[in-house]
C-alpha cells in the first residue's frame, strides 16, 4: 500500500475561476415589481381594447396606418396576457409548467418582435404617402397592407420560435422554479449568440435603421411645406409612439447586449459587473413590458381625431349625452395626406 499526505496549505483559490452569486431580489423590490406588472395589465386590457374597438368600428376601409396601428394594439395585447404569470412568477417562481413556460416566451417575443416591426411599416407607409405620393397613388395600397400584416405576424412567429429553448427548471441557487432559456452545455454559447444577435438585429438595429432616415426625410419634407406639418397630425402621434418604443425597449437592448459582450468574453468582467447587469436586464425588462399601456395613453392624449370616434361609439352606446350640435369635420377625408386616424 501506498501512503501519500497532500499539502493544502499552499492552495489558492482563484477568484476569477469561481462562480458569481446567483442574482436575487429583496422580498420587498418583488411585491413592488408584482404589484408593478398587475397594473400594467389592468391598463393595458382596456385601453388597447378600445384602441381595437375605435379602430375596428370604423364604417370605411382603414388606411394602411391605421391597419398597422390597430395589429399594434393586438400585438400590445398579446404582451398584456403575459404578465399576470411573470407577476406570480416574480413571488412565487414558475409555478406553470414546462409548456406554458414556452407558451407565454414565445408571446412574448412574438409581442415585442411584431410592434416593432408594425412602426417600421407605419414609417415606410408615411414616407410613402408624403414624400413619395405619386408612387403611392398608383400602388393598390389597401391590397399590399394586408399582405404586409400577414407577413409581420409569420416574421414575428419565426423570430420567436427561440423562446422554445425556454424550460422551467430548479435554479441551483434558489429555491424557486424558474423560467429561462436553456440550451445543450455543449454548445450554449453558441446558441445564446445565434440568437441575441438575431433578435439585435432584426428586432431593433435594422427596423430603426429604416425608421429613422424615413421619418427624417418625412418630417424635413412637411417642414418645407406652409403648414404642412400643422396639417400632418398623424405624423405628431407616430412620432410619439416610435419615441415611445424606443424610450422603452433601447435600455432593456443595451442590457442585453452588454451581456452578451460578457458571456462571449469580448469583455472581461467580475463578479460585481456580472450582478450589475443581471440586475440591470431584469429592470430594463420591466420598463419594456410597459410598453404594452403606452399607446393608448398616448393616443388619448395626442390624437384629436381617436377622442373624437371614441366619444361618438360613446354617445351611440349611451355612456355619454349626444351632443345636440355636431359638427362636421372641415378636412377631406379624401386625403390621407391632411387626414389620418390621429
Amino acid at each position: 500500500e501506498l501512503n501519500f499526505t497532500y499539502n493544502y496549505t499552499e492552495f489558492i483559490v482563484n477568484p476569477e475561476t469561481q462562480p458569481c452569486d446567483a442574482f436575487s431580489l429583496p422580498d420587498a423590490v418583488t411585491v413592488l415589481v408584482c404589484t408593478f406588472y398587475v397594473i400594467i395589465f389592468l391598463l393595458a386590457i382596456p385601453g388597447n381594447l378600445i384602441v381595437g374597438l375605435v379602430l375596428g368600428l370604423n364604417k370605411q376601409s382603414l388606411p394602411p396606418s391605421d391597419l398597422y396601428l390597430l395589429h399594434l394594439a393586438v400585438a400590445d395585447l398579446l404582451l398584456a396576457v403575459t404578465l399576470p404569470f411573470w407577476a406570480v412568477s416574480v413571488t412565487q417562481g414558475w409555478v406553470f409548467g414546462d409548456t406554458m413556460c414556452k407558451i407565454i416566451t414565445i408571446l412574448q417575443e412574438l409581442s415585442f418582435y411584431s410592434s416593432i416591426l408594425f412602426l417600421t411599416c407605419i414609417s415606410v407607409d408615411r414616407y410613402m404617402v408624403i414624400v413619395r405620393a405619386m408612387d403611392a397613388r398608383r400602388a393598390n395600397r389597401q391590397l399590399v397592407s394586408w399582405g404586409v400584416c400577414a407577413a409581420v405576424w409569420a416574421v414575428g412567429v419565426f423570430l420567436s420560435l427561440p423562446g422554445l429553448f425556454n424550460s422551467s427548471f430548479s435554479s441551483g441557487n434558489s429555491s424557486h422554479t424558474v423560467c429561462t432559456e436553456r440550451y445543450d452545455p455543449s454548445s450554449a454559447d453558441e446558441w445564446r449568440l445565434a440568437t441575441r444577435v438575431l433578435r439585435h438585429a432584426l428586432g431593433f438595429v435594422i427596423p430603426l435603421a429604416v425608421m429613422l432616415p424615413c421619418y427624417g426625410v418625412t418630417i424635413q419634407r412637411l417642414l418645407h411645406i406652409r403648414g404642412g406639418f400643422q396639417r400632418q397630425r398623424a405624423m405628431r402621434v407616430i412620432v410619439v409612439v416610435v419615441a415611445a418604443f424606443l424610450l422603452c425597449w433601447t435600455p432593456y437592448h443595451i442590457a442585453v447586449m452588454t451581456d452578451s459582450f460578457f458571456r462571449a468574453k469580448i469583455v472581461p468582467y467580475k463578479c460585481p459587473a456580472r450582478m450589475a447587469v443581471d440586475r440591470a436586464m431584469f429592470a430594463t425588462q420591466s420598463l419594456g413590458l410597459l410598453h404594452s399601456c403606452v399607446n393608448p395613453v398616448l393616443y388619448a392624449f395626442v390624437g384629436e381625431k381617436f377622442r373624437r370616434r371614441l366619444q361618438q361609439i360613446m354617445r351611440k352606446i349611451g355612456i355619454l349625452e349626444r351632443a345636440s350640435v355636431t359638427r362636421t369635420s372641415r378636412s377631406s377625408l379624401s386625403s390621407e395626406i391632411t387626414s389620418t386616424f390621429m
